[in-house]
Protein backbone atom coordinates (compact mmCIF):
# COMPACT_ATOMS: atom_id res chain seq x y z
CA UNK A 1 0.00 0.00 0.00
CA UNK A 2 2.92 2.38 0.69
CA UNK A 3 4.05 1.91 -2.93
CA UNK A 4 0.57 2.96 -4.06
CA UNK A 5 0.72 6.09 -1.89
CA UNK A 6 4.18 7.00 -3.19
CA UNK A 7 3.01 6.45 -6.78
CA UNK A 8 -0.04 8.64 -6.19
CA UNK A 9 2.10 11.41 -4.67
CA UNK A 10 4.49 11.27 -7.63
CA UNK A 11 1.57 11.41 -10.04
CA UNK A 12 0.20 14.49 -8.28
CA UNK A 13 3.64 16.10 -8.37
CA UNK A 14 3.88 15.46 -12.10
CA UNK A 15 0.53 17.20 -12.61
CA UNK A 16 1.42 20.38 -10.74
CA UNK A 17 2.86 23.51 -12.31
CA UNK A 18 5.31 25.76 -10.48
CA UNK A 19 4.08 28.48 -8.18
CA UNK A 20 3.87 31.96 -9.63
CA UNK A 21 7.54 33.02 -9.95
CA UNK A 22 6.75 36.72 -9.65
CA UNK A 23 5.46 36.22 -6.08
CA UNK A 24 9.00 35.98 -4.67
CA UNK A 25 9.73 39.60 -5.66
CA UNK A 26 6.51 41.08 -4.27
CA UNK A 27 6.19 42.85 -0.91
CA UNK A 28 4.43 41.06 1.95
CA UNK A 29 1.28 42.72 3.30
CA UNK A 30 -0.21 41.51 6.59
CA UNK A 31 -3.54 42.59 8.06
CA UNK A 32 -4.43 41.60 11.64
CA UNK A 33 -6.19 42.64 14.86
CA UNK A 34 -3.15 42.73 17.16
CA UNK A 35 0.66 42.74 16.82
CA UNK A 36 3.48 42.06 19.28
CA UNK A 37 6.87 42.85 17.68
CA UNK A 38 10.37 42.16 18.99
CA UNK A 39 12.66 44.04 16.59
CA UNK A 40 15.83 42.84 18.34
CA UNK A 41 14.96 39.16 17.75
CA UNK A 42 13.12 39.90 14.46
CA UNK A 43 9.94 38.14 15.69
CA UNK A 44 6.48 39.49 14.99
CA UNK A 45 3.37 37.77 16.42
CA UNK A 46 0.11 38.65 14.68
CA UNK A 47 -3.23 37.60 16.15
CA UNK A 48 -6.85 37.96 15.17
CA UNK A 49 -7.98 37.27 11.59
CA UNK A 50 -4.45 37.36 10.15
CA UNK A 51 -4.28 37.70 6.36
CA UNK A 52 -0.84 37.59 4.69
CA UNK A 53 -0.62 38.49 0.99
CA UNK A 54 2.43 38.33 -1.26
CA UNK A 55 1.60 38.55 -4.96
CA UNK A 56 -0.81 35.66 -5.60
CA UNK A 57 0.14 33.92 -2.33
CA UNK A 58 -2.64 34.32 0.24
CA UNK A 59 -2.36 32.88 3.76
CA UNK A 60 -4.96 33.17 6.52
CA UNK A 61 -5.06 32.06 10.14
CA UNK A 62 -6.08 33.15 13.64
CA UNK A 63 -2.38 33.55 14.55
CA UNK A 64 0.86 33.99 12.61
CA UNK A 65 4.44 34.30 13.82
CA UNK A 66 6.84 35.87 11.31
CA UNK A 67 10.60 35.74 11.81
CA UNK A 68 13.24 37.21 9.54
CA UNK A 69 16.80 35.96 9.07
CA UNK A 70 19.81 38.28 8.63
CA UNK A 71 19.51 37.99 4.83
CA UNK A 72 15.92 39.29 4.96
CA UNK A 73 14.11 36.00 4.25
CA UNK A 74 10.89 35.45 6.18
CA UNK A 75 9.68 32.31 7.92
CA UNK A 76 5.97 32.21 8.75
CA UNK A 77 4.16 29.84 11.13
CA UNK A 78 0.37 29.99 10.89
CA UNK A 79 -1.68 28.24 13.56
CA UNK A 80 -5.33 27.28 13.87
CA UNK A 81 -7.55 28.49 16.65
CA UNK A 82 -11.19 28.57 17.63
CA UNK A 83 -12.09 25.82 15.16
CA UNK A 84 -10.52 27.69 12.22
CA UNK A 85 -7.65 26.06 10.32
CA UNK A 86 -4.77 27.94 8.74
CA UNK A 87 -5.04 28.19 4.93
CA UNK A 88 -2.94 29.13 1.92
CA UNK A 89 -3.67 29.66 -1.76
CA UNK A 90 -1.27 30.45 -4.63
CA UNK A 91 -1.55 30.79 -8.40
CA UNK A 92 0.60 28.44 -10.46
CA UNK A 93 2.58 29.44 -13.53
CA UNK A 94 1.30 27.87 -16.71
CA UNK A 95 -1.70 27.89 -18.99
CA UNK A 96 -5.25 28.52 -17.78
CA UNK A 97 -6.13 29.46 -14.24
CA UNK A 98 -4.28 26.92 -12.08
CA UNK A 99 -4.12 27.25 -8.31
CA UNK A 100 -2.88 25.25 -5.34
CA UNK A 101 -4.61 25.67 -2.01
CA UNK A 102 -4.21 23.99 1.33
CA UNK A 103 -5.33 23.94 4.93
CA UNK A 104 -4.05 22.44 8.18
CA UNK A 105 -3.89 23.04 11.92
CA UNK A 106 -0.39 24.49 11.43
CA UNK A 107 1.28 25.75 8.26
CA UNK A 108 4.95 26.68 8.00
CA UNK A 109 6.14 28.74 5.03
CA UNK A 110 9.82 29.32 4.28
CA UNK A 111 10.27 32.32 1.98
CA UNK A 112 13.89 31.38 1.15
CA UNK A 113 13.16 27.84 -0.08
CA UNK A 114 9.47 28.42 -0.98
CA UNK A 115 8.63 25.28 0.97
CA UNK A 116 5.19 24.95 2.60
CA UNK A 117 4.67 22.35 5.33
CA UNK A 118 1.18 21.47 6.53
CA UNK A 119 0.81 19.72 9.90
CA UNK A 120 -2.25 17.88 11.30
CA UNK A 121 -5.49 17.42 9.36
CA UNK A 122 -3.71 18.66 6.24
CA UNK A 123 -5.22 18.97 2.78
CA UNK A 124 -3.92 20.27 -0.55
CA UNK A 125 -5.98 20.77 -3.70
CA UNK A 126 -4.91 21.63 -7.22
CA UNK A 127 -7.54 23.63 -9.07
CA UNK A 128 -7.94 24.19 -12.79
CA UNK A 129 -10.17 27.25 -13.07
CA UNK A 130 -12.60 26.47 -10.25
CA UNK A 131 -12.61 22.67 -10.70
CA UNK A 132 -10.65 20.45 -8.31
CA UNK A 133 -8.18 18.51 -10.46
CA UNK A 134 -6.63 16.59 -7.55
CA UNK A 135 -6.76 16.53 -3.78
CA UNK A 136 -4.65 14.87 -1.11
CA UNK A 137 -5.44 14.59 2.61
CA UNK A 138 -3.02 13.45 5.30
CA UNK A 139 -1.49 14.24 8.65
CA UNK A 140 1.56 15.93 7.09
CA UNK A 141 2.06 17.36 3.60
CA UNK A 142 5.17 19.09 2.34
CA UNK A 143 4.86 21.16 -0.85
CA UNK A 144 7.99 22.43 -2.62
CA UNK A 145 6.83 24.94 -5.23
CA UNK A 146 10.28 25.29 -6.82
CA UNK A 147 10.78 21.57 -7.42
CA UNK A 148 7.08 20.88 -8.06
CA UNK A 149 7.10 18.13 -5.44
CA UNK A 150 4.62 16.94 -2.79
CA UNK A 151 5.35 14.49 0.02
CA UNK A 152 2.65 13.03 2.27
CA UNK A 153 3.43 11.34 5.58
CA UNK A 154 1.10 9.51 7.95
CA UNK A 155 1.98 11.37 11.19
CA UNK A 156 1.82 15.07 11.97
CA UNK A 157 5.53 15.02 12.87
CA UNK A 158 6.44 14.70 9.19
CA UNK A 159 7.58 11.08 9.41
CA UNK A 160 5.84 7.93 8.25
CA UNK A 161 5.34 5.27 10.90
CA UNK A 162 3.79 1.87 10.53
CA UNK A 163 0.24 2.09 11.86
CA UNK A 164 0.48 5.88 12.04
CA UNK A 165 -2.55 6.57 9.91
CA UNK A 166 -3.68 6.60 6.32
CA UNK A 167 -3.81 9.29 3.68
CA UNK A 168 -6.20 9.74 0.77
CA UNK A 169 -5.74 11.06 -2.74
CA UNK A 170 -8.37 11.78 -5.37
CA UNK A 171 -7.37 12.46 -8.97
CA UNK A 172 -10.12 13.65 -11.29
CA UNK A 173 -10.25 12.22 -14.82
CA UNK A 174 -8.34 14.24 -17.37
CA UNK A 175 -10.28 16.25 -19.94
CA UNK A 176 -7.99 14.62 -22.51
CA UNK A 177 -9.56 11.23 -21.73
CA UNK A 178 -13.15 12.47 -21.99
CA UNK A 179 -13.47 14.48 -25.20
CA UNK A 180 -16.74 16.39 -25.63
CA UNK A 181 -19.56 14.54 -27.42
CA UNK A 182 -20.09 15.42 -31.08
CA UNK A 183 -22.60 18.20 -31.64
CA UNK A 184 -26.13 17.23 -32.69
CA UNK A 185 -27.58 19.12 -35.70
CA UNK A 186 -29.87 22.02 -34.71
CA UNK A 187 -33.09 20.32 -35.85
CA UNK A 188 -32.31 17.27 -33.67
CA UNK A 189 -32.29 15.10 -36.80
CA UNK A 190 -29.52 12.58 -37.23
CA UNK A 191 -26.63 13.78 -39.35
CA UNK A 192 -26.78 12.64 -43.02
CA UNK A 193 -25.59 9.08 -43.52
CA UNK A 194 -26.42 8.00 -39.96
Amino acid sequence: MNKLLVSAALLLAACVAQAEKADSTKPTQITFDQLDADDVKQIKTFTGNVVLTRGTLLMKSPKAVVTEDPEGYQFVVLTAGGGTQATFRQKLDGPNEQWVEGRADRIEYDNKTELVKLFAKAQIKRLENTKVASQVDGEFISYDSRKEFFAVKNTSTGESKEGGGRSTMVIQPSNKLNPPAPATPANNQPAPGK
